[in-house]
């Protein structure tokens, strides 16, 4: 025959099997937001690594195309340029003498806007004034660059006189972009092409005007 149990006595074991069990819940969660803090942070810094990456590699299509619309402008400018700029490019890359391979511009001092004496190289009122302008434009860029100056000639005379002929002429601008502005002579190189690059028809009198003239090649 078996004895029965108080029921009263049942309490106290259920109630102890309840806390055991809570606290030994508590005990797993406080293990689990243990271990799953250091995994949430290093998450939280790759997410922020991520994030980095994304702007690195945005800033750089965008750097990207920067240069691509520059290269194409530079394409575009070539182009346009003459073909005694494009040649004085090509002079001064093989030369080592620019930094960056560009062809910013070209100016040109012709007769019908700087007209030079007869037979002469020395530089009249308003070329100076027009080479003081160039000088200016350089400044105001603060840019290190370098000029190619060429001489032209119409093709009155022969061709060894106006060869020397041209290059008297773009050395005077040569030494007076040196002595008046400070223009490094290093910096500066000087060519004659002579008559041998008109832009005009010799056979007029505009046409030789207009093929008289010095060219300023800007470059860097």
């Amino acid at each position: 025959m078996s004895i029965p149990i108080p029921t009263r006595r049942r309490f106290p074991v259920v109630a102890g099997l309840v806390l055991v069990l809570a606290s030994g819940a508590c005990a797993s969660r406080k293990y689990v937001q243990r271990e799953l803090t250091p995994v949430r942070e290093q998450t939280a810094a790759l997410e922020q690594q991520m994030e980095h990456a994304q702007d690195a590699i945005a800033a750089n299509d965008r750097q990207l195309a920067e240069h691509e619309a520059e290269i194409e402008t530079q394409s575009l400018a070539l182009s346009d340029a003459s073909a005694t700029a494009r040649e004085a490019l090509e002079r001064a890359l093989e030369a080592g003498k620019l930094a960056e391979g560009k062809l910013l511009f070209e100016t040109t001092f012709s007769e019908d806007r700087v007209r030079f004496g007869f037979d002469r190289a020395e530089l009249p009122e308003e070329a100076r004034q027009a080479l003081d302008d160039l000088a200016a434009t350089l400044k105001e860029r603060d840019q290190q660059v370098y000029l190619e100056i060429q001489g032209h000639t119409d093709s009155t005379g022969n061709k060894a006189y106006n060869l020397e002929l041209g290059e008297r002429r773009a050395e005077a601008v040569r030494r007076y972009l040196n002595r008046r502005h400070g223009l490094p002579l290093h910096r500066m190189s000087v060519i004659s092409y002579g008559e041998s690059a008109p832009i005009a028809d010799n056979a007029t009198r505009d046409g030789r005007t207009k093929n008289r003239r010095v060219v300023v090649v800007v470059l860097r």
